[in-house]
């Protein structure tokens, strides 16, 4: 009899062993914890127009906003761009954010809100996904749809989508 309580509760300690492993390793691939030490610097170039744009013609900033903290500390500066060709291109520069699981970029008619108040929030109404946040520091572009209307969609904001939490957002002011 003692032997086969011994032997049940080895089988007990393993099985809480190997489930305590198992939650651990479903968590780490969750969260992605390594990901808060490792960054990810991105140095693009402002785009070039197209070849068949006007030769010397500059990029015009149309809506610029200067990045606030939500989730984690975040700075940098957001310009919305139109190039020679009539493209239009979102611009991070000196973007500093933390960086996370499934990190995009936002832009959306949400208020830009401080504190806890505004984390959430860029996700509730009309938002469009500009794709993955190429890295956490540096400059980066990321092309407009055409027919975004600069009228409706009034911020950006680095959007970790993982968890619905905006690490940081900028409010959009016309040029």
């Amino acid at each position: 009899m003692g032997r086969i309580r011994r032997v049940m509760s080895k089988r007990v300690v393993i099985g809480v062993l190997v489930a305590g492993l198992v939650a651990v390793g479903a968590g780490a691939f969750w969260f992605q914890p390594w990901k808060l030490w490792v960054d990810e610097t991105v140095r693009e170039a402002l785009p070039a127009a197209t070849e068949s744009a006007a030769a010397g013609a500059a990029a015009r900033t149309l809506a610029s906003g200067e990045l606030i903290s939500h989730e984690h500390a975040t700075s940098g500066k957001v310009r919305i761009l139109r190039l020679a060709d009539g493209s239009r291109v979102l611009r991070l520069e000196n973007l500093d954010t933390s960086n996370g699981p499934d990190l995009r970029v936002l832009v959306a008619d949400a208020p830009v809100k401080k504190g806890t108040a505004g984390w959430r929030v860029f996700d509730d109404g009309a938002h469009v996904s500009l794709g993955k946040l190429k890295g956490n520091k540096g400059d980066q572009n990321y092309v407009l749809p055409a027919g975004l209307d600069l009228d409706r969609y009034t911020s950006v904001s680095i959007w970790c989508d993982r968890f619905d939490v905006s690490f940081g957002a900028a409010a959009l002011s016309r040029a």
